[in-house]
């Protein structure tokens, strides 16, 4: 299955030109990438997620010049990287605070419909770590990731990108009182913006088991 029909599968849009969370950073905790609520982010677990991702692109093409061309497509990958891993706290967080729960069968069911449209669970693992930097071990986890922000929307009576969706996090931001390590960027919560900082591979996808209509 070509590259662009496979990633023409994925709906658009929404939390990648949303507002990202915010919140102030400083070295008040040596040795954390990252403080979210009672967690530490260390910096070798945020390695170790960075090294998943080469490693993933290492295997996924054939020669030198191909991974250089793909590290080079993500060189801003440890910035990124930790910005999903504090993300996908917060919106964890955001969901728990509105009641909403994402289960393992609504998981595989996600999965199994995005598979049917991508052309197999090869080609699906392939567009979530070229598009969006999630190597195939973590994919199932950024699924979760997308059914609660959806359910949130939902719960909200929203979309992931409108105001009230993206208040919800910030709550839940400010809730959790994050502290990012400078190193890797600066989050400012009264803004909600982050400087240097995407989450490309945050997106809204369809709903599982829904028909190709591509």
């Amino acid at each position: 299955m070509h590259r662009r029909r496979r990633t023409a599968l994925l709906l658009s849009a929404a939390i990648a030109a949303a507002p990202l969370l915010t919140a102030c950073g400083n070295d008040a905790h040596p040795g954390a990438a990252a403080v979210v609520g009672d967690q530490r982010i260390t910096v070798s677990q945020l390695e170790n997620r960075v090294n998943e991702v080469r490693e993933a692109q290492r295997a996924a093409v054939s020669d030198e010049a191909q991974y250089a061309q793909s590290v080079a497509r993500t060189g801003s990958l440890t910035r990124d990287t930790l910005h999903g891993m504090v993300l996908d706290r917060v919106l964890h967080q955001a969901a728990e605070d509105a009641g909403v729960t994402v289960s393992r069968k609504e998981i595989q069911s996600m999965r199994s419909g995005l598979e049917q449209q991508a052309g197999g669970a090869e080609a699906l693992e392939t567009v979530w770590l070229q598009e969006y930097g999630v190597p195939p071990q973590r994919l199932e986890e950024n699924l979760r990731l997308q059914l609660e922000a959806q359910k949130l929307a939902a719960k909200l009576g929203t979309d992931t990108s409108q105001p009230e969706f993206w208040q919800a996090l910030s709550e839940a931001s400010k809730k959790l009182d994050i502290d990012l390590n400078p190193r890797y960027g600066t989050w400012d919560v009264q803004k909600s913006s982050r400087v240097d900082a995407k989450t490309p591979w945050v997106r809204e996808v369809t709903a599982a088991g829904s028909q190709e209509t591509a």
